[in-house]
């Protein structure tokens, strides 16, 4: 009985042995994996920056076309304050509006909508954006 006991006894001496030579060479295999560059992590961080700076054009392309300077005029608006305010929206504001803006834009484009009932949905916007930075 000592005999088996020393034979699993080296037996597992050897597997641990094995498993210690073999396991930290499938760590580094699969760290190789997943290594993320700097000009990744790069392009990541600058990606919510650029997406904000396109939703912000997007509400200021509405508000600086003539629909959007007449609507503006006719409500007595300074489109540079609103301008101004807008930087001062949250992300999640800012995406909202560029997207009801985007979308009057684009049917007003297509017929869908009259000049009137555009310069209504500029109105609202501005009123939003007043709204938003005042609370």
């Amino acid at each position: 009985m000592n005999v088996s006991v020393r034979w699993w006894a080296s037996m597992l001496g050897m597997a641990v042995c094995l498993g210690g030579a073999v396991l930290p060479a499938r760590a580094q295999e699969q760290g190789t994996q997943h290594v993320v560059t700097s000009e990744e992590l790069s392009k990541q961080a600058a990606r919510p920056a650029e997406t904000r700076q396109t939703n912000e054009d997007a509400i200021r392309h509405l508000l600086s076309s003539d629909e959007g300077q007449k609507a503006l005029k006719s409500a007595n608006v300074d489109y540079q304050r609103v301008d101004k305010a807008i930087g001062q929206l949250s992300d999640e504001e800012v995406a909202k509006l560029a997207d009801r803006s985007r979308q009057a834009e684009s049917d007003f484009a297509a017929g869908f909508l009259s000049p009137k009932t555009l310069a209504y949905i500029i109105i609202a916007v501005v009123i939003i954006v007043v709204i938003a930075v005042v609370v």
